[in-house]
Formats: structure tokens, sequence, C-alpha cells
């Protein structure tokens, strides 16, 4: 029989390791020869992250050893971080972002490129096959003391010789790729202010005998149509998806002109850029290819315009990773999660309808009954607009609450905020509702998977539509008895970590907020503010409003001059060497905090970056969470360190 045990009390099987564990996993997965590859991040080593390579006969090995570290710092978020070419990989290498070539042969593993002048000051990603020999990439380059201090081009590197200069002129760009008969080379670019999602253009340029890019033409693209991925299909053609109609989906683009959309639908094929190299279709041949709908794996039919899900893992894999997808024959591979699945590499042979995972679960996984199932929800705004979310309800077949007795939630926020929750199996999350605390993500108006419309509800309004949609979904679940009122916590990172702080200075909804590595001064996490990278410099020219025209606005919205109305405690938790989300910003809010009577904890993180890696790292963050939880909300947390709280 079930013990009886207030909610947030009981005691769990799944720990903060299991979650440490699970922030791995596989990525940027690709196929060489008959082999798969894929990088694969590792909590356990600090974070390293590997280069794997699984033979035709289903062994496992490292291409590299460690220290290798198969990662760069491309816009900060990263790109692609290796590509083979004939017997050589080329790689690009964390500690110091050079590009590396290791011949397959040999095992010796050579520098690419020179060492910069200062620490990471030049930095490469997107690596691409070019013409034999060559590889493409984009470069970085640090041109002075200021975070915003970058030029891009796109190279082309060889271990014969010095990197040479393929095209310039625009602030960013994606790797060009090398047309089948390698005549021509096709490449997205965009500027300040417009992130990838705004608006991209799809170049195309010849390409000489000598390697060298001829007179470049826009083919497709514009300020408001956003090109996510191209691929060539024939020496004429293109395929890429962007979204002229409010919806990223597959187009043909002829040399000449021409462009087709493929198959017509209200469904996101496509998704943000934030990383370069992402992926969400690959041809199968004969009119058809494999999408990525909504994150599920679909397949797009020519000959009917149809886009339809693969049933075989409809309801097992509802989150497919767009870091790579790898066509043989009639199968699929890529990285995929599902309810109660971690990501793994997956292989579907669309033919016979079945699926094998390639990576293992967990041997030592908790149960299923410790791991909640999420509930797919549409919530509805003061507005009307409509407001999807997941609800993963208390799971533990070991305990229920005492009748009458409603669960404490969490509000969680996805970051972006161009981004998205989904459904699948979270350890974050279940450590928290195994121990009977509930969890709502949400998808707030300016989310992806719904729409340029949708994405666009947010244009000018973070810090507004946000912060309302969250509230709009966690009073709708206390009016529904699921919730209770007076044990609701917000929490989230990065841009989930600016709306958990608006939410906590801004609204009284929430008992406690968590927040990460967060934004909190807009004026300063801007170019001129001199508090955020170049990628992002002007991205509140959309969010909030042009600068410095509507500043009122920034300072209206920043948690930061909202100090003094929190309406509850508050967890910090920032790494110290994030660019992305620096420090400097919750070092001056917890100052202000220091004296003010309100409860509140700082965790700083040494060798951390925008997002936790380490095990460490993670198991602690999350003790310190549920530890929080407890005494701010009014229960115990056996089995984790006691946070000392200040005020």
């Amino acid at each position: 029989m079930p013990e009886i045990a207030s909610y947030g009390t009981w005691t769990s099987p799944v720990s903060a390791a299991d979650a440490a564990a699970a922030g791995g996993g596989a990525s940027w997965l690709g196929r060489v020869g008959d082999e798969l590859w894929w990088a694969e991040a590792r909590p356990a080593e600090g974070g390293r992250v590997s280069l794997v390579r699984r033979g035709a006969g289903g062994e496992v090995s490292d291409v590299l050893p460690a220290p290798w570290n198969v990662r760069n710092r491309l816009h900060e978020y990263g790109g692609r971080p290796w590509v083979a070419a004939g017997d050589t990989v080329f790689f690009t290498h964390w500690a110091d972002q050079r590009v590396y070539a290791h011949d397959l042969a040999s095992g010796r593993t050579t520098a690419v490129t020179p060492e910069p002048a200062s620490p990471q000051g030049v930095r490469y990603g997107d690596l691409r096959p070019g013409p034999e020999g060559e590889v493409w990439a984009v470069r970085e380059r640090s041109t002075g003391p200021r975070r915003t201090d970058i030029e891009r081009e796109l190279v082309a590197l060889s271990v014969r010789g010095p990197e040479r200069v393929l095209a310039g002129g625009h602030r960013f760009f994606t790797a060009p790729q090398l047309s089948p008969d390698g005549a021509h080379a096709a490449w997205l670019a965009w500027d300040h202010p417009a992130m990838p999602w705004d608006g991209t253009e799809l170049f195309v340029a010849p390409v000489a005998a000598d390697g060298t890019f001829g007179a470049a033409r826009v083919l497709a693209g514009a300020a408001d149509v956003a090109v996510c991925q191209l691929e060539w299909e024939s020496p004429d053609r293109l395929l890429a998806l962007l979204d002229p109609d409010g919806w990223w989906n597959l187009h043909r683009i002829g040399l000449d002109g021409s462009v087709v959309n493929l198959a017509p639908v209200e469904a996101e094929l496509g998704g943000p850029l934030w990383r370069l190299g992402l992926s969400w279709f690959a041809p199968l041949g004969g009119g058809r290819h494999a999408v990525l709908s909504g994150g599920r794996l679909s397949v797009l039919d020519e000959g009917d315009r149809s886009v339809t899900p693969v049933e075989a893992v409809a309801g097992e894999l509802t989150s497919w990773s767009s870091s790579g997808l790898a066509v043989h024959g009639g199968s699929v591979t890529g990285v995929a999660a599902g309810p109660r699945r971690e990501g793994a590499v997956v292989t579907v042979d669309l033919a016979a309808g079945t699926w094998t995972e390639l990576t293992p679960q967990p041997a030592d996984r908790p149960g299923a009954g410790y791991l909640p199932v999420a509930g797919e929800r549409v919530f509805t705004a003061a507005g009307g607009a409509r407001i999807p979310a997941f609800v993963f309800p208390p799971s533990n077949p070991d305990f229920v609450a005492p009748e009458g007795e409603r669960p404490p939630y969490l509000v969680h926020v996805h970051g972006g905020p161009t981004g998205s929750a989904g459904s699948a199996l979270n350890l974050d999350f279940a450590y928290f509702t195994s121990r009977g605390i509930g969890v709502v993500a949400v998808n707030y108006g300016g989310s992806t998977g719904y729409g340029r419309a949708f994405r666009e509800r947010l244009r000018e309004q973070w810090g507004v539509v946000d912060v309302e949609d969250c509230v709009a979904v966690a009073e709708a679940l206390v009016a529904e008895g699921i919730a209770d009122g007076a044990r609701l916590a917000v929490r989230g990172g990065s841009a989930g970590g600016f709306t958990s702080a608006a939410s906590i200075t801004g609204t009284t909804t929430y008992a406690a907020a968590t927040v990460q590595f967060p934004i909190l001064d807009l004026a300063t996490w801007t170019g001129e503010g001199g508090e955020t990278h170049d990628f992002e410099s002007k991205y509140l020219h959309g969010l909030v409003g042009p600068y410095p025209q509507t500043l009122p606005r920034y300072r209206e919205r920043s948690p930061m001059h909202r100090a003094g109305s929190l309406a509850g405690p508050v967890l910090f938790l920032q790494g110290l060497e994030d660019e992305i989300c620096p420090p400097e910003q919750a070092d001056r809010f917890v100052a202000a905090l220091a004296g003010g009577g309100v409860d509140h904890a700082y965790l700083r993180f040494e060798g951390e970056q925008h997002g936790f890696r380490k095990a460490e790292t993670i198991v602690a963050a999350l003790e310190a969470e549920l530890s929080f939880y407890g005494q701010v909300l009014g229960f115990e947390t056996p089995g984790v360190p006691k946070l000392e709280l200040s005020r």
C-alpha cells in the first residue's frame, strides 16, 4: 500500500545524479561511409564532448580520446563541430577553438588553423566538405575589447596550406555547401538587427577552378522570410526550409529563380537556427523526404503533397533533435526521445515500420511509475490567445497525498525566448514530480512550433506576454484544483530566467522563483550596454523595441530595476564563464538584495558557461533548488543538503 505523505516530502529513487547523467547524450549525427558518427556530451567527464563512431557491425568506439573536446564557441551557442573528408576528420577543439585534422589511418592529429593572438580569439564552426582536400567553415574573429567586436567570414581550410577567405560582407553566415558537380556554393546570410528566424537570405555563387567564389546572388529569403536549412538536390536545384506563408515548409529552389512549396502545410518543418548546422529534413529519394514536423519524424510525399507522421514511432519517440538526420536505404537515423525514453540514437526502418535504439537507455533508470507522462493542454490568455503547455503531474507509486491536499507546482519557462518546451522525458522534471511537486512547461506567446504569427505575439512584448501567459496557466491550474495556489514557484534559465525574474518582481502569483543564468537588465544586455555577445546583441530590438529610442521600456521591464518589489524568495544559479548572460547582472541583482529582508541564495559555478554541463554542477543546482522550495513552500526535503538562505 502506498504511504500517505504530504506533497514535496516523498522520497524518490530519481536522484540528481540521474538527472546529471541524462544531461549528456548524442548530437551532430552524420553518416561516414557505412558508419554512424556523432558528438557525445559527457557530464561525468567535466562536460567534455567526445566524437563517437558506430561501425557497420554495431561496435561503438571513441574517434578521439580525452582531452579532445569537440565543441566550439561560434555565436557562443556553437556550430557543427566535425566533418569527415576522405580518411581525415576535421574538428574544433574547445580549449583553443582551433580546427584540427585527425588522420584515421595513422591516428595522428595536427592543427589546421593557427594559434590565435588571444585565447579563443578566433573561432570556427559549421564545418562542411568543400572540394577535395578542403573543408569550408564560418570563421569568427574578435577584433576589439568589446564582446560585440566581431568579424565573420566564410573560409576554406586545408592541411596543405593556409586558410582562404571565400566570402564576407555580412554579419552572420552559415557555411557554404558545394553543389554535386562542384560548380556552385550556397549559404545563408543575415545582418543585425535580424535574428535568423526573422529573415535570412539564401545566396548562391559560382565556384571557379581555383576554388574562389564568383559574384553571389540571392535565390530566396527576405527581411520577413527565414530560410533555416538548405541542401543541394542536383547541380541546378536546392531544397530549403523557408516560411513565406508563415510556416517553415520544404521548397525546391532552382538556380533559375523558381521556388516551389513541395507540400503546403500549416506545420513547422523547420525551427530556429540557434546553432549553425541544424537540420530538420533529409531526402529519401523518389520524391519523398524525412522531415521533422513539430519535432516529430514524418514523411513528406511530393506525389500527394502530404506530410504524414511515421506511425512506428508516433507514440514512443515524440521529440526528434535537429542536430542531424542520416538516411541510408529506406532507414532514417537521428537522436530522439519520448515520454518514457531519454534521448538516444535511433534508426527507423520506414518500409518495415520498425525502429531500433542504437544507444541504450540507462540500465539503472528508475521504474516508469516514478517518471511523469506529460499531459498536453491548451490554456487561454486574457485576450483569448491560446497557450500550449505540458503538465507533468506528481508521480510516485510509493506515496499518495493526504485527502484534499493539492500539490505545489513549478511553472517552467523555456529559454530563447524563441524556443519551446516539449513532452519528452525530462529527468530534471522527474526529480521534482517523483517527490510530489508538479511541473508545467509553458509555450508562451513567442514560442516556436506554432507558426510565425504565434512567434510574433512576443514582438516588442517580451516581459509582458510571456509573463502574462505563464500566470494564466498557473492560475488556471489553481482554479481547476490541480495546483495549490499558495505553493506556486516559477523557474527558468537564460530567457526563461528573465521571465522568472520578471514574474517574481512584477506579479504576486508565485511564492518563489529560481533564476538560472538570467538576463536581468535589458539596457545593458545589448551591444551598446556591453553585457552580452554579438549574436544576440540586437535581439531586443524585436523583443522590446528599437534601442535607445525605447529606453524607458527597457528600464520598466527590467527585473534589475524592480529588485525592491520581490513577491517572494529567489534562488540564483550562475556559470562564471557565461558570455551570453554574464555573471555581472546576477552579481548586481543579488548585491541589491543584501539586507533587504527577502530570503535569497546565489550559487556561482566555476568552469560553467551558458547552461550547466558538469555532473557535479547539475547535482548541486538541483539539490539546492529542491531545498529552496522546501524551505519556502513549507515541506521537508530529506536526503539533500540544506541550502543556506541570506536576507
